[in-house]
């Protein structure tokens, strides 16, 4: 028997609760219903597959599924791209034998290059970020900007690079920063989730979201609702400590 990935269970099952019978064109019939979004064998006939094979899949079983029926669930569940790419990467955690999954490399910084050409934008606010949302290189501008971070007592030491995602939930600082605290919340655990999709294995990922679901409630009721994204261009209003409001 192959094994299960609550990973799976979890988000397909909070997805399936986020699309109620109107957005998916079926009739409520009669009766009151039981869930807040469509049924199992709902599902099922919307993604062309049996009730017993979508349940064995909702359980945390997605050895063996193909890129079709991926496909069909991606469109039965309306997921978004971010969504349906995280689908996908656990359909090949699943696919991918034990033996051939390799620990990600941890990210130490970015290649001479890189930075000399971050150091030339002197004019704009630079950091670069990790998967993991550890800066892993900035210009003296975007140090500036960010000194909050570089300051922030959630730093395990002047050696180790600051982590947004333990800036925005365990420093206090963060709430003066962020004019929308609530949005940089949720982008860091979408950005998150959708990086233990791709590397479920990453060793200092693990580590950091068993450390901030155990430091911060508000983190794990956020990372238990499996909301999945990727960082993509945006407005932000700042509040720097010296320079005051800042709208990037």
């Amino acid at each position: 028997m192959a094994p299960k990935d609550e990973r799976v269970r979890d988000f397909l099952a909070t997805r399936r609760a986020k699309i109620t019978p109107d957005m998916a064109g079926i009739p409520k019939g009669g009766g009151a219903r039981r869930v807040p979004g469509l049924r199992r064998e709902e599902v099922a006939m919307l993604s062309g597959v049996s009730v017993d094979y979508y349940t064995r899949i909702e359980k945390g079983d997605l050895a063996g599924v193909s890129d079709e029926v991926l496909d069909a669930l991606a469109r039965a569940l309306q997921l978004t791209e971010d969504e349906s790419a995280y689908l996908y990467d656990l359909a090949r955690t699943a696919r991918r034998p034990q033996r051939a999954r390799r620990q990600p490399k941890a990210a130490a910084g970015v290649p001479q290059q890189v930075q000399l050409l971050i150091d030339a934008m002197s004019a704009t606010p630079v950091i670069a970020l990790s998967r993991r949302l550890d800066v892993i290189a900035s210009n003296a501008l975007g140090r500036a900007l960010f000194d909050m971070a570089y300051t922030s007592p959630t730093r395990r030491s002047s050696a180790s690079p600051p982590n947004l995602a333990s800036v925005v939930f365990l420093d206090p600082a963060a709430a003066r920063f962020y004019d929308d605290l609530d949005n940089a919340a949720a982008a860091c655990v979408r950005i998150l989730r959708a990086q233990a999709g791709a590397t479920p294995h990453d060793k200092q990922l693990i580590q950091l979201v068993g450390e901030l679901s155990t430091r911060s409630t508000d983190f794990r009721s956020r990372w238990a609702a499996h909301d999945v994204g990727v960082h993509r261009a945006g407005r932000k209003t700042l509040h720097h400590d010296q320079v005051g409001e800042l709208i990037l």
